[in-house]
């Protein structure tokens, strides 16, 4: 596992379950909390992010940027916690959930246990003691969600860029023209930074160079 401290309160924990491509977790130490976003592949995949804050007695937020397993399977973990999605999020992990199971089993690490969200909302979400804003924003699927550190100026888009810059443009499973929106309100944010699930870390810049590939 590969730890990177981005800015003051960022930290991305990075893996490879596969050879062919990384996956991000993402820590932002909050003042008042811990913000967990996205939970991997299992208990022992998420494990060292606990561990990373086990001295740390701030409240611990998680959040699923999107449905998809590769976001969602430690969830059993923080059973004690506020977990944070889309509301349609939720609904898509328990429809889906056995079927994500059964096609893609040889990736999980440690445990996989459904555990749904327990915070959902639909357009936006804010946390003022700690400046973060969660925002619905549609693109590589009809819940994805993007975490906005407007403190630090640092977002974490989830899977709305691609896993690679040879692959920027995400797969998409909503309509096109949502994706468009959310780009465009990208680049309506303020922010410098920009994490994803797993590309490498970028700059807002990016987000134009998306705009004129789309």
């Amino acid at each position: 596992m590969q730890i990177t401290k981005i800015k003051n309160r960022s930290i991305l924990f990075t893996t490879s379950p596969a050879s062919t491509w990384n996956l991000n977790v993402h820590l932002i130490k909050g003042e008042k909390k811990n913000y967990i976003i996205d939970t991997g592949v299992g208990s022992l995949g998420i494990s060292p992010v606990k561990e990373y804050i086990k001295n740390d007695i701030k409240p611990i937020v998680v959040i699923n940027t999107h449905y998809h397993w590769d976001h969602i399977w430690g969830n059993g973990l923080f059973r004690e916690n506020i977990i944070v999605s889309h509301k349609m999020c939720r609904e898509m992990i328990e429809s889906k959930w056995e079927e994500m199971i059964q096609n893609n089993s040889k990736y999980i690490c440690g445990e996989a246990q459904m555990y749904l969200p327990n915070l959902v909302f639909e357009k936006e979400m804010y946390f003022p003691e700690d400046k973060i804003r969660f925002i619905y924003t549609p693109g590589h699927t009809i819940d994805s969600i993007s975490v906005l550190d407007e403190e630090e100026k640092v977002i974490n888009v989830g899977d709305n860029i691609g896993d690679s810059m040879d692959e920027i443009i995400p797969n998409l499973y909503c309509e096109s023209s949502l994706y468009a929106d959310t780009l465009l309100k990208y680049s309506n944010m303020d922010f410098d930074t920009c994490i994803s699930g797993h590309n490498v870390i970028l700059g807002k810049e990016v987000i134009k160079r998306m705009q004129s590939m789309f």
